[in-house]
């Protein structure tokens, strides 16, 4: 396996023994297209493939880190989009079940599928200029890995406040309520990063294994099938992502309410 990730807006880098996956896409702000999604995929597999690396570190550039995905459905020239469909592009399960460790050093923005990725690393060291947001309702988009994922780690009240309601949250209140573990001063970020994946390469490699596998367990079902219907048939998916694009309120929203832009 190359260090090509498939995905012109992904770099792979090499410190000694740790690969870093750098999301590089500033023209679209980090927006993850399809390739980027798989090419996340892909650095997990090299880091658990190669023998001169050890764990992997995922961030992004500028103030971003991830916003999700690229809802204008743009592609890059040199991505390399995988002849495969639905839940087998996104890599949150590969990040979360890597033998190998994974960090996210996220530096800014982290939102929709950036946040999921954080989320299922094994450990998020946040810069403190992070903020984060759960938007997926505001585009009609009914995600199943959230639904599965959030309530186990911030309980079933606080997950659905996030979902529920698609606000912004920085990294402070992300910290309390048990969303990500740790956050550093931004200057601080890629120092403490490397540091985290440090301690985790301290502990035997089989037996963390067996302990992540018994936390995953805490995770509910994941249906793939409702979120992956909605997003090929579902009119109000079509519609949140339509009016995303045009900088609208989408239709449901009631008119006394559809001036409030934060929500956008």
């Amino acid at each position: 396996m190359t260090d090509d990730l498939g995905a012109a807006g992904l770099r792979f880098e090499r410190d000694g023994a740790l690969g870093w996956c750098i999301i590089d896409r500033p023209h679209a702000r980090n927006a993850l297209t399809a390739a980027m999604y798989y090419g996340v995929k892909r650095a997990v597999a090299l880091v658990n493939t190669d023998p001169d690396l050890a764990a992997l570190i995922i961030t992004g550039v500028g103030d971003v880190f991830a916003p999700g995905g690229d809802l204008g459905a743009r592609d890059d020239p040199g991505d390399v989009v995988p002849e495969i469909l639905g839940p087998d592009i996104v890599p949150f399960l590969a990040v979360r079940d890597s033998p190998a460790p994974v960090i996210s050093a996220v530096n800014g923005i982290c939102q929709g599928g950036g946040l999921l990725i954080a989320a299922m690393s094994d450990i998020a060291v946040v810069s403190d200029r992070a903020t984060f947001r759960v938007p997926e309702l505001l585009r009609g988009i009914p995600d199943a890995t959230y639904a599965a994922v959030l309530p186990a780690h911030v309980g079933l009240a606080v997950a659905r406040d996030l979902l529920l309601s698609g606000r912004r949250f920085d990294a402070a209140e992300a910290q309390r309520i048990g969303l990500i573990s740790r956050v550093v001063p931004h200057e601080s970020l890629r120092e403490a990063a490397i540091q985290a994946a440090g301690e985790v390469l301290q502990t035997a490699p089989q037996a963390r294994l067996h302990v992540k596998r018994m936390l995953n367990e805490r995770y509910g079902l994941i249906d793939y099938q409702t979120m992956f219907w909605s997003l090929e048939h579902s009119t109000e998916t079509h519609e949140g992502m339509r009016a995303f694009m045009e900088k609208r309120a989408p239709s449901w929203v009631p008119a006394q309410f559809a001036a409030d832009r934060t929500r956008r």
